[in-house]
C-alpha cells in the first residue's frame, strides 16, 4: 500500500498514499545466465538499523530465487507463503506465482502486506505485488524497492550497450542505485542460477 501525506494550504494534512521506502532488489537474465541482486540496508523510518541484511532467498532445492522489498515481517510472511505454493505445485514457478497473486489479491489479511516479491528460475522472472499484479518482464530484467527504478534503468542500459555478463550488469546497476537512492546501500548480495 502506498501512503503519502500532502499538506494543504492551511497546513492540514490530507491523506493520500505514501511511497514505501525500502530497498533495492534486481533480477537480470542476460546471455543465458540468471542472477538476482539485493542491497543490505534496512531502515526504520529515516534511520539505518542494519547494513548487511540478506533479502534474497534460494527456494525449492536452490532452483528458484526470491527477493523481497517492503516491511520485513510482511516480506518474510510473503516469502514463506510463496515457498508453500512452490511445494504445492512441485516447483512450477509460473503456477506458484499465479496462485500467490490470486491469493494476495483476494485474501483480506494478505492484501494488507506491504511488500513486493521478485522471483526467478532458470527460464522465467516474475514480479508480484499486493494489488494482484503479476508481471513477467519482456527483456528478463526487473527490479523492486525504492531504488528499483535506478537499478532497472542502469541494468537495461548496461545489458544493451556493453559486453558485461549478467553478474557484472547486476553489480554495476546496484552500485548506481546505491549512489542515487538513500534507501539503498552498496552492501550487495548476488545469487546466480
Amino acid at each position: 500500500m502506498i501512503n503519502l501525506f500532502l499538506i494543504g494550504s492551511l497546513g492540514s494534512p490530507w491523506y493520500a498514499p505514501q511511497m514505501i521506502r525500502s530497498t533495492t532488489v534486481l533480477s537480470v537474465r542476460h546471455n543465458g545466465v540468471a542472477v538476482m541482486a539485493g542491497d543490505g540496508q534496512v531502515t526504520f523510518g529515516d534511520t539505518v538499523v542494519k547494513a548487511g541484511a540478506k533479502k534474497i532467498r534460494r527456494l525449492y532445492n536452490d532452483k528458484i530465487l526470491a527477493g523481497f522489498a517492503g516491511s520485513a515481517a510482511d516480506s518474510f510472511a510473503l516469502c514463506s507463503r510463496f515457498e508453500s505454493k512452490l511445494e504445492q505445485y512441485r516447483g512450477n514457478l509460473e503456477r506458484s506465482a499465479v496462485e500467490l497473486a490470486k491469493d494476495w489479491r483476494t485474501d483480506r489479511l494478505l492484501r494488507r502486506l506491504e511488500a513486493m516479491l521478485l522471483v526467478m528460475d532458470a527460464d522465467s522472472t516474475f514480479l508480484l505485488s499486493g494489488t494482484g499484479d503479476l508481471i513477467e518482464p519482456d527483456d528478463g530484467i526487473a527490479a523492486i524497492g525504492s531504488g528499483g527504478a535506478y537499478a532497472l534503468s542502469a541494468a537495461k542500459a548496461l545489458a544493451r550497450h556493453t559486453e558485461l555478463d549478467a553478474r557484472a550488469v547486476a553489480e554495476q546497476a546496484m552500485g548506481i542505485a546505491a549512489s542515487i537512492c538513500i534507501y539503498t546501500n552498496a552492501s550487495v548480495t548476488i545469487e546466480s542460477l
